[in-house]
This record gives structure tokens, sequence and C-alpha cells, in this order.
């Protein structure tokens, strides 16, 4: 018979659950509180460099009529919005922009399939991709204006052939260094080449896949910002060329920080695709 003078001491497992969670709660506000001061800190940043910038203007440090000033960029910038032309020209920008990056890394993407799948053809095609990476791209622009003519197909053409070579690289060497014992593992079940891409290559190369495509958010927008320094009648790169013809300082200065936050926007666009194919994968 069980003994009830001495009774099992039953270790309080609740409590212990609820330290662990207080402990886990702490942490969380400590990143959370870090992840604000870091906010915090690059707010103020920005606005002592609009403030410094403004001041020197006002005091003639610098001469406003060659560096402009955040006044007079707000200024312009509201005069856009009013005659309605400010999102007319964003829009233009942003929509070549996108093309240009979604073709160049999909199209990038799958010629490096291809190069990996075909290791014949990749080594007849290296030292073509190679000499491809080192030309100066934008030397390519005059001969893109004669074959495709003038117009939003040849500022894209021009994005799409900026981002492609570097994504085709990128991706092909990514797949390279996929591990090769997971590779054989699968050709020794009997996996055709087609399964060994689907289940190893791509899901391992998730991170080499986001990092072009972050590369390609930038060379996207060199590539659209290029085309329309050539031939564009609409867009910030026209705004940009237009207002250094005729020395609006203000305009050019308006257009670049537009350009600036677009781009970053765009960037954090795909960091978040990054996070959700790293929780999915």
């Amino acid at each position: 018979m069980f003994n009830n003078d001495n009774p099992v001491q039953v270790p309080d497992i609740g409590s212990e659950t609820n330290t662990i969670s207080a402990d886990h709660r702490n942490f969380l506000d400590r990143v959370r509180r870090k992840r604000i001061y870091i906010r915090i800190t690059q707010v103020a940043i920005l606005i002592f460099i609009f403030a410094a910038w403004e001041m020197a203007a006002n005091a003639h440090i610098i001469d406003p009529f060659i560096t402009s000033q955040p006044s007079r960029m707000l200024q312009t910038l509201v005069n856009l919005h009013r005659d309605g032309s400010l999102y007319m020209h964003i829009g233009y920008t942003l929509t070549e922009t996108i093309v240009g990056f979604l073709a160049g890394t999909i199209v990038g993407i799958f010629m490096a399939v291809v190069l990996w799948w075909s290791e014949f053809l990749a080594r007849v095609l290296e030292p073509y991709l190679v000499v491809l990476n080192s030309l100066p791209k934008i030397a390519l622009g005059p001969i893109i204006l004669v074959w495709i003519g003038a117009g939003p197909q040849a500022i894209i053409a021009m994005a799409l052939i900026i981002s492609l070579v570097v994504t085709t690289i990128g991706v092909y060497n990514g797949f390279r260094e996929v591990d090769h014992d997971k590779i054989k593992l699968l050709r020794t079940f009997g996996a055709t080449k087609l399964q060994i891409l689907e289940k190893v290559m791509l899901p391992a190369s998730i991170s080499t896949i986001v990092s072009a495509m972050k590369i390609n958010v930038g060379l996207a927008w060199v590539g659209v910002i290029v085309g329309e320094f050539l031939v564009s009648k609409a867009g910030l790169g026209h705004l940009i060329v237009y207002g250094g013809q005729v020395f609006r300082l203000d305009l050019v200065m308006t257009s670049v920080i537009i350009l600036a936050i677009l781009a970053a926007l765009m960037y954090q666009f795909v960091s978040w695709i990054e996070k959700k194919l790293i929780n999915w994968n």
C-alpha cells in the first residue's frame, strides 16, 4: 500500500515553463527595442543631413543654385504633384524597371538552368559570358536603339541586358556549389535530371537566387535610367536630363531623391520575398 505520510514532491513544471517564457519574452523585447533604436538612428541621420543641407544653403555656405536645397526640392515636388506630371513620370520609370527586373531575373535563371543541364553548352558559352559580363553594357545603347527603335521597349531591353548576364553567372555558380553527395544519392535511387533540379538544385539555391534578385534591383534601375537618358520623353531619367539641360538643379535633385526612395522600397520588397521563401523552404 502507498504511504501517504511522505508524499512525493512533484516539481512545479508550470513555473519553469513560465520562467522560460518570460526569458524568451524579455529577449524578444530587447531585440525589438534594438530594432527600434536602429530605425530611430537611421531617421535621425537622414533628418540631420537634410537640416544641415538646408542651413548651409540658407547661410550661403553652399550655392543653392548648384546644389539645390530641401525646401526648393519640396516645392518642386509640390509643383509636379499639382500639374499631375509627377505620377506620370514615376509610372513610366517604375513600370519599365519592374518589367526589366522580372525579365532579367526569369531569363537569367532559365539560362543558368540550361547551362547546368548541359555541361557541354556551359563550357562552350563560358568565355562568351565572361566577355559579356566585362563589357560595359552602356556601349550597347546605340545598337539597341537601331535594332529595337526608340521607345519603352529599348529601355526595357537595356535593363534586361544589364541584369541578364550577372543573373546567369551568379545562379549557375550557385548550382555548381550545391552538395554533390545529395545529387549522387538521388541518382543512386534513379532520379531524373528534372527531379534533381526540382528537389535539390532549386531549393538549395534559393539564397543565391535571392541574392541575384537583390543585385538585379540596382541593375534594373541603372538600365532604365540609362535608357531614359538616351531615348525617353517621359520618366525620372528624362526629368534628370531635362533639368540638367535647363539648369534646374531642383528638378534634378528631386528626381534623384525619388529614385532613391523607389529603389529602396523595391529592395525591401525583395527582402520580404526572401523571408517568405526561406520560411517556406
